[in-house]
């Protein structure tokens, strides 16, 4: 690829290419609220005949059993590999309103942002391929790979039936790699690829005990408080440096090697400014382990809500009748969340206290996710980033989770390649999200070299 080539395309297209931005966005396709399904299928159908328009073919809008997902490819690349390219159209809800400086759906650039919601998350990030795509087309005719795109309409309601689509559609998406454009960079002009992800496990408790409120003069002392009982559950899963306590949780855990250890070191995180930033004094876990390693590379259970008796103004001398908690863990390779969500059931029924009934359901789940950082087409996305950035690429996992990607892993088999252009500090899913356009500007020129470094790849 000549650089100079495709550079001055960008920029000849440049205001094109962000009034074409201007108008996905001011669709909204928001997935979570039955109201938009109108708005959703809009969405869809503006994003392939985008796909169209940019060259690829066989661009369709394909039926599930929730909303569309959106499929074009260009396979012409004979003897090349075929790059997968998944993101999605929806977003998220907007509220609350009044903290939007402009109107969510009505794109402003300001300081060289572009704010609207889906800027970044992701309806942006995924434009950026099809405009590569269509760059490269327009000047070479061709592709040096074959391609294909898969972008869903669920994602920002935890993809529920994008799963059974990729295993029935197999064929369809057989590709050699997938590229996933839908996380952060390191920090401004610090890119980075991300090679992990954890898993999730959640549940609720839900703790009983009378039939109904009590009298707490009355009764308290002599009836079991729910209250209490489930603070007693949930004191049982950690000890006071937030090692986790129930039985086996930790025991299919994958060791990491001590060069992945020297590489999280490397990147030089300031612990002391991220106190200051999260408004904390001290950070919290595990001896033995740095934040990053916390976050990235450790299995967690947290209390995310408690709920039960009375939490209005003033008191109300009360034994409430019942008491709940929501709880997820955040899991690393080689867990399964099924198996431990079984461990949970099994250590709150041993340290349920008694006087109380417990009922333990279970809601999201999500396999976590990992692809060698030193896999081929890793190390390649690290090399277009830094062509363009003129920085080393920093090899990243992320504490978080997004369970396709785990899903794409284990039916499809293929490494995941997750190669973002978004910034921490660009409120996705708050008001004022957006986009910051100097990533949107190297970001096409990156996503264009990587597609030649992917041809080499075996």
């Amino acid at each position: 690829m000549n650089a100079q080539v495709i550079d001055q395309y960008f920029k000849d297209h440049r205001e094109e290419h962000l009034e074409e931005l201007k108008a996905f966005l001011r669709i909204p396709s928001i997935s979570s609220l039955s109201e938009h399904k109108g708005d959703i299928r809009k969405g869809a159908e503006w994003l392939r005949d985008a796909m169209q328009n940019a060259g690829l073919e066989n661009a369709k809008v394909l039926e599930t059993e929730g909303h569309p997902v959106v499929y074009a490819d260009w396979l012409h690349a004979e003897g090349k590999p075929t790059v997968l390219v998944y993101g999605h159209y929806d977003v998220q809800p907007v509220d609350p309103l009044n903290l939007w400086e402009t109107p969510p759906f009505d794109p402003h650039v300001r300081d060289n942002k572009l704010y609207a919601r889906g800027a970044s998350d992701d309806k942006g990030q995924t434009f950026m391929h099809v405009k590569a795509v269509e760059a490269l087309l327009k000047l070479n005719g061709e592709l040096p790979v074959n391609i294909k795109f898969i972008v869903e309409g669920e994602e920002e309601i935890g993809s529920p039936t994008l799963p059974k689509y990729v295993e029935q559609n197999k064929e369809q998406l057989k590709a050699d790699l997938i590229v996933i454009s839908d996380t952060g960079m390191q920090g401004p002009g610090r890119p980075a690829v991300c090679y992990g992800l954890r898993g999730l496990a959640g549940i609720q408790i839900d703790v009983k005990g009378p039939k109904g409120d009590l009298h707490s003069g009355l009764y308290g002392g002599a009836v079991q408080n729910p209250l209490h009982a489930i603070v007693e559950i949930l004191q049982s899963f950690r000890d006071k440096e937030g090692v986790i306590q129930v039985e086996g949780f930790y025991e299919d855990v994958l060791d990491v090697s001590d060069e992945e250890r020297a590489e999280f070191a490397a990147l030089e995180f300031d612990l002391e400014k991220e106190k200051q930033d999260l408004g904390i004094t001290e950070d919290f876990g595990e001896k033995g382990y740095s934040f990053v390693e916390r976050t990235w590379i450790r299995p967690t259970l947290e209390i995310n809500g408690i709920t039960g008796g009375f939490s209005g103004e003033g008191i109300k001398t009360v034994l409430p009748a019942e008491a709940s908690a929501k709880i997820t863990c955040r899991l690393v390779p080689n867990q399964d969340p099924d198996d431990i969500v079984a461990k949970l059931r099994a250590h709150i029924e041993a340290n349920k206290p008694k006087g109380v009934t417990v009922k333990i359901t279970d809601f999201d789940k999500g396999q976590p996710f990992l692809t060698p950082y030193d896999h081929p087409a890793i190390q390649a996305a690290g090399r277009s980033y830094e062509k363009v950035y003129n920085v080393k690429t920093a090899f990243t996992r992320m504490g978080g989770s997004v369970p396709i990607v785990a899903v794409f892993d284990q039916v499809l088999g293929l490494p995941v390649v997750l190669m973002g252009f978004g910034l921490s500090s660009e409120n996705f899913h708050a008001p004022n999200e957006h986009f910051h356009l100097e990533n949107f500007d190297k970001g096409l020129r990156v996503i264009s070299d990587y597609l030649f470094e992917a041809a080499d790849l075996k």
